[in-house]
């Protein structure tokens, strides 16, 4: 399955390459969002709260009034979650919130899944070299994927595998290294970086995987 991506900062969608330096840039929103209606979920990311530097939630209010989504980016309290699934998401992304003092944080995944239950929660592997990056991925820390995935795999629905050394590129997602992912657990796994055919698409879906895809679609590679 396809789902398109929408960044947002500074009020705007945009596309970054590796999560640093802006490829595109969109003002027109209802644009996009009459682009994406067809699609049964789209990701909507607020790259201002993943970073610490505001926020778009009035334009993601907006969105998800209009779309099914399923949204991150700076999500690091219970309140913050469920307040998005009260507006109308239908999961929630928490990456940086998993880790506490270099640590997966376990009973905070807990208290999470307790809370809003797992169905409604989607945790982010962000990896760059082999290893977790947080905090808008400007944070590199020492654990890997993998290691998320056996301490957190009871707490969640999905997960969401992003490998930033190929995001925004169109290059291709490394196949190799998503299906050691989607081996090491039985959740529903999506995945993004690169990825730039509808090709690749429907390879990962053979294999079980959901395919998140931003630069490919604005950029007319992939039609939406």
């Amino acid at each position: 399955m396809l789902i398109p991506s929408i960044d947002l900062m500074g009020g705007k969608i945009v596309q970054l390459v590796q999560g640093e330096k802006k490829a595109l840039e969109f003002d027109d929103l209802e644009y996009w969002i009459e682009r994406f209606a067809k699609y049964s979920l789209v990701q909507v990311i607020d790259l201002d709260a993943a970073r610490g530097t505001g926020n778009n939630l009035p334009i993601v209010n907006r969105i998800l009034q209009r779309l099914n989504c399923q949204v991150g980016g700076g999500i690091r309290s219970l309140a913050t979650a469920r307040e998005l699934l009260n507006t109308g998401a239908r999961k929630v992304i928490l990456g940086s919130a998993l880790l506490k003092a270099g640590n997966i944080n376990a009973e905070y995944a807990a208290t999470l899944a307790g809370a809003l239950g797992a169905a409604a929660l989607v945790f982010a592997l962000d990896s760059r070299g082999g290893r977790v990056a947080i905090d808008g991925w400007r944070k590199q820390t020492g654990i890997t994927a993998l290691d998320m995935i056996r301490a957190l795999e009871p707490f969640c629905e999905t997960f969401l595998y992003t490998h930033i050394d190929t995001e925004g590129l169109m290059g291709g997602i490394p196949m190799e290294t998503v299906s050691a992912i989607r081996q090491a657990t039985t959740r529903r796994l999506v995945v993004a970086g690169g990825i730039r055919t509808q090709q690749e698409i429907d390879s990962l879906d053979a294999l079980g995987m959901d395919a998140v895809v931003g630069m490919a679609l604005y950029s007319g590679n992939i039609l939406a």
